[in-house]
């Protein structure tokens, strides 16, 4: 059995840290581009040439020269496109590989605030969550 079998603690505080930072890679769907380009009211050609790049094969968003998301309004400290957001974005912090381990999940706490506060995440939850994105 895994050492969060009995749920994890976890608030998304909003603070956006997860958005920012080095560089990284946000991993992006045809799929999912499509539902950006649609909230965004605009083409799809545009949101993959100015939104995103090719990398490992695959697609993942462009960030700022800092390395914040292309999708992160810094002076609202907020995404831009929250309803849509990839799945990468929807499943933090539940990503296999911040859960090998319990000092993995509290290292977390350095760069986010809500690891360990707040509600009670259930097992099932973060497996589900997990499970949706190999990270």
């Amino acid at each position: 059995m895994s050492w969060y079998k009995d749920g994890l603690k976890f608030e998304c505080t909003q603070c956006g840290n997860c958005c920012t930072g080095g560089p990284g890679a946000v991993w992006v769907s045809e799929e999912e581009i499509q539902a950006i380009a649609e909230y965004l009211e605009k083409p799809i050609g545009e949101i993959r040439l100015m939104h995103t790049r090719p990398l490992r094969g695959q697609k993942s968003l462009t960030e700022f020269a800092n390395g914040d998301c292309t999708f992160f309004d810094s002076r609202a400290r907020k995404c831009t496109i929250y309803p849509v957001r990839p799945i990468q974005c929807r499943t933090w912090p539940f990503w296999r590989s911040h859960l090998t381990d319990e000092k993995s999940w509290n290292d977390l706490q350095q760069n986010c605030p809500g690891i360990n506060k707040g509600d009670l995440v259930q097992l099932e939850v973060i497996e589900a969550r997990a499970t949706e994105r190999e990270l």
